[in-house]
């Protein structure tokens, strides 16, 4: 029995043809031809079973035999904010797990005791869809540019709840993980209309969690961010790297989130 053939293609029911990135794997590296079976992932919630119609040396062409709508495996929306290493190799390791674990949203930070004040984000998105195809995830994260700790906090939506995970002893921090497994009136409402609605997440339900870089924010980065309604946490006795951080606070939240 073969494998399945996993591809990405946004818009997938609207077009025919496999872009020219997935048209090259497909075509010199599966070598695949006219009438093999292959799935198409839309990063929307939903794949596809189609059916390869034409193959030529540059393009393949499809034809969709199947929707497939797939099923969201958490309540609500995990956005992790993080502010990127030095050294992009663990940072686009983190971006992988992180995206086989499960998020909707990776945005990066530029903070005062930043390592990194560029990101080339066209390189995390195609590590960022490489790790769909391999996890079949029904919805591809978004991945936004760096931008300013100040900016991202004036600007970041009211939705769910935000937090902002830090090593200050001197300002009180709750558990991360047990902030997020309280369930309020607000989510218990949001849980009960979800046997109607199960595809479409409820913004009482939002996760934004906000990981420093390795010299941790600033303290004054911690009291903006509480200003703007920010709880301030912390995710364990572990003094952990900032890629270590940012996955286990996606863990945690897909733990506290999962259906």
């Amino acid at each position: 029995m073969k494998e399945a053939r996993y591809f990405y293609v946004p818009g997938a029911a609207a077009v025919n043809e496999l872009p020219a990135e997935e048209a090259v794997h497909a075509l010199r590296v599966l070598r695949l031809k006219e009438g093999d079976e292959l799935f198409l992932m839309d990063g929307e919630g939903c794949f596809y079973r189609a059916e390869v119609a034409l193959a030529t040396t540059k393009k393949c062409i499809y034809a969709i035999r199947q929707t497939l709508r797939q099923t969201r495996a958490w309540r609500g929306r995990i956005h992790l904010a993080i502010a990127p290493t030095k050294d992009m190799g663990r940072m686009e390791w983190m971006a992988e797990k992180a995206t086989e674990v499960g998020l909707d949203v990776l945005s990066f930070l530029d903070c005062k005791f930043s390592e990194r004040k560029t990101l080339r984000t066209d390189r995390i998105e195609k590590i960022v869809i490489s790790a769909v195809k391999q996890s079949r995830k029904g919805w591809k994260p978004a991945v936004n540019p760096m931008m300013s700790f100040r900016s991202f906090i004036e600007h970041c939506p009211d939705n769910g709840r935000k937090y902002i995970c830090h090593c200050y002893p001197e300002i009180p921090r709750a558990d991360f993980f047990s902030a997020i497994s309280c369930v309020s009136p607000a989510v218990r409402s949001s849980q009960d209309r979800r046997q109607t609605d199960a595809d479409t997440p409820s913004p009482a339900e939002d996760l934004t969690v906000l990981i420093g870089p390795e010299g941790d924010f600033s303290i004054d980065e911690v009291r903006l961010a509480m200003a703007h309604g920010f709880e301030s946490v912390t995710l364990g006795n572990s003094r952990l790297r900032t890629e270590t951080a940012g996955l286990s606070a996606v863990m945690m939240s897909q733990l506290a989130r999962r259906v």
